[in-house]
């Protein structure tokens, strides 16, 4: 995409809401957590290239991106398979001390979320996606854990290249900025906002052009959001195609800074936050270089690691990862990290979520096995420390519901969609036993799809109650079935059979259920012809 490089990726992420009970306009203290639990740091500034507490003491961002929320499912994926709570101990028993939560501006206005058990999670299935990344907030200050917003879509189908879209504004995007600032005034867990993910294709940094310049959009957005509340980072990213001509990753082009920097209504907030990836993902020239990886760090440098360097400004890789398999990408990780750890830069690695396509997790499909080899290369820029489970806190109240929006349609230019693994919102409604039936109707819903997999879901409605389910079909050259949510699968041939369970298994009168899973498959069928047989 964009003329120099393609990532075929996309950003695939009640009962508690520790330490504040959710009311219009913040967050108000209604609990405590355990007395041995972490204490996050509260609001942050920036003094030249350092981001400092309120003491004065200089903090490191350690983050980790558990995306979801910027997705279909409108929840952070996962939590059809573990609880909230012990994903967000998992990280913080990682070393990190900060959540990047991707979210979009479709979600934001939902009424409901599609990915989220209800036995692992009882108490966030009937919330809103706002009321869940309310609890999100809450039950990760509770665990030590500050939250970094990121604006990582308009509507939930793709990424933009600019902050606005046919369908979404600048208006709209601002005005859902300043809401969150609003909503998060008084939760000092909240210590900044991503304001955009990725800007990249024809958006320009200083370059006049108001419906390009990224430049002289961040600054309206965030100048918005401080005047709502001040004590807020301002995180910007860079763009693709610099002003020197040069071209880098999707938001990691920072080299006109020097000469055109951000500049807020109130002073020592802006971060800079560029995106950089290994050669598994896109190759760009300097993988190639004869003194690779040694050319690295003067890459960097140009880029964007000279604003931290001269003093302009704290710099936070806001995206970096990698699944690990190829020499060229060891190299690349373990020369990056030690840049950071040299460097004393913040960053929030992509992504704690195994389904990233591109880079992978930081934990097995089962959500919970760690990925060691990754971590250990991690390590001297992590801080292991043993986080207590803090106890459950009382339900949120309920929090105004946002008006409704109109679906977008496809953003300009999307990239393609990788391993999302997508689930449905349970309904386990009980039923009662019915007497015979015929077959319900199943309708395909392809997700996503990649070269080496897709996802796909449908939906199952029973015209009269039955007591269990099948779909099959075909999906030529097909190896497996790598993830399931309300369904149990085989592959048998080039034909995937799949049987209801859990939640899913039996369905009453007029019940529809959304289920789905995962296939490597080096193509994805369009539109298979499905068998659907009920009892």
């Amino acid at each position: 995409m964009g003329g120099s490089w393609w990532r075929a990726r996309t950003r695939w992420v009640a009962a508690w809401a520790a330490l504040g009970l959710i009311v219009a306009g913040g967050v108000v203290s209604g609990a405590t957590p355990a007395a041995a639990a972490p204490a996050i740091p509260g609001w942050l500034t920036t003094k030249g290239s350092s981001i400092v507490t309120s003491s004065g003491a200089t903090h490191t961002i350690k983050a980790v991106s558990w995306f979801g929320m910027e997705t279909a499912n409108c929840a952070p994926h996962g939590l059809w398979s573990i609880p909230l709570d012990d994903g967000l101990a998992d990280i913080a028993s990682m070393g990190f001390n900060t959540i990047r939560l991707p979210f979009s501006n479709e979600c934001l206005a939902a009424r409901s979320a599609s990915s989220v058990d209800a036995q692992a999670n009882p108490g966030l299935v009937s919330l809103t996606p706002l009321q869940i990344m309310d609890t999100v907030i809450a039950r990760a200050k509770a665990h030590g854990l500050s939250v970094i917003l990121d604006r990582h879509r308009p509507g939930s189908d793709a990424q933009s290249e600019l902050w606005y879209t046919a369908r979404y504004s600048e208006q709209r995007w601002i005005d859902d900025w300043k809401m969150l600032a609003t909503r998060y005034k008084n939760e000092p867990a909240v210590i900044g906002v991503d304001l955009h993910n990725e800007p990249h294709g024809p958006a320009c940094w200083n370059c006049g052009d108001a419906a390009r310049d990224w430049r002289a959009a961040a600054t309206r957005a965030g100048n918005a959001v401080l005047g709502v509340n001040p004590r807020l980072l301002i995180i910007v990213e860079g763009v693709e195609r610099q002003g020197d001509g040069t071209a880098t990753w999707w938001g990691g082009g920072l080299r006109d800074v020097r000469t055109a920097p951000v500049r807020l209504s109130v002073a020592n907030r802006v971060v800079y936050s560029p995106h950089d990836y290994p050669a598994s993902i896109f190759t760009q020239a300097w993988f190639s270089a004869p003194d690779y990886p040694a050319n690295l760090e003067g890459v960097w440098d140009a880029n964007w690691g000279y604003i931290a360097r001269e003093g302009i400004a704290p710099v936070l890789l806001g995206e970096f990862g990698t699944k690990l398999e190829t020499d060229r990408d060891r190299k690349w990780l373990t020369t990056l990290v030690s840049y950071l750890a040299k460097t004393g830069m913040s960053y929030a690695y992509w992504s704690y979520n195994p389904n990233s396509g591109d880079t992978g997790g930081l934990v097995a499909d089962d959500w919970r096995t760690r990925q060691t080899a990754k971590l250990d290369v991690l390590r001297p820029i992590l801080a292991p420390v043993a986080t207590p489970k803090p106890s459950a806190t009382p339900k949120p109240t309920a929090t105004p519901k946002p008006t409704a929006t109109p679906k977008p349609t496809a953003t300009p230019k999307p990239t393609a969609t990788p391993k999302p693994s997508a689930t449905p919102k349970p309904k386990p409604t009980a039923t009662s036993k019915p007497t015979p039936s015929q077959k319900p109707s199943a309708t395909w819903i392809l997700q996503s799809s990649w070269g080496e997999g897709y996802v796909a879901e449908f939906e199952v409605t029973a015209t009269k109650a039955v007591t269990d389910w099948t779909v099959s079909w075909d999906s030529a050259g097909a190896t497996s079935v790598t993830n399931a949510w309300g369904m149990a699968c085989s592959l048998s041939g080039s034909t995937i059979t799949c049987t209801g369970s859990g939640w899913a298994s039996s369905l009453a009168a007029g019940q529809t259920v959304r289920v789905g899973l995962q296939v490597a498959a080096p193509r994805a069928p369009v539109r298979p012809g499905l068998t659907v047989t009920a009892s």
